[in-house]
């Protein structure tokens, strides 16, 4: 059921989506197409604050802590593994993997690999305030849209 504290833990998922993918493709490589990166992970965020965030509103000021934190990884987590998946489907198109269980594997070193652009410290920042923000926000606006 839609609420507010659902509507506000997904806009502030998105957002931290938004800023945190803007910094990768600045540290990223020069002139590389990244297509629809920004948008996928946009959406996992909203949707990430909606279910992970959204049922657990409610709980007191520690728990919002706990369930921003928990949100982000979620969100972090589900943006690294779907980008792992897309970058092994445009490798298997162009027969890169020699069977299927190897094009399995490569999902999650693909995704170690694009983990290892999060370890810069204005990302690791905005992760970590980000999940702050949007944990007492969702918590807040529980307390005051009932």
């Amino acid at each position: 059921m839609p609420t507010a504290p659902r509507l506000v833990a997904a806009i502030c998922l998105l957002v931290v989506a938004f800023l945190v993918s803007s910094m990768i493709i600045n540290n990223g490589e020069e002139g590389k197409d990244y297509g629809w990166f920004t948008y996928v992970n946009m959406l996992i965020g909203f949707a990430c604050g909606w279910k992970v965030m959204g049922k657990r509103v409610g709980r007191g000021w520690t728990a919002a802590v706990n369930n921003g934190l928990t949100g982000m990884a979620a969100t972090v987590f589900w943006c690294l593994f779907t980008q792992g998946c897309y970058e092994m489907f445009r490798l298997a198109m162009r027969h890169r993997y020699d069977g299927p269980f190897e094009a399995l594997i490569s999902i999650f070193q693909l995704s170690v690999e694009y983990s290892k652009l999060l370890l810069t410290s204005e990302i690791l920042w905005t992760l970590a305030i980000g999940a702050l923000i949007a944990g007492l926000a969702a918590e807040e606006a529980n307390r005051r849209w009932r």
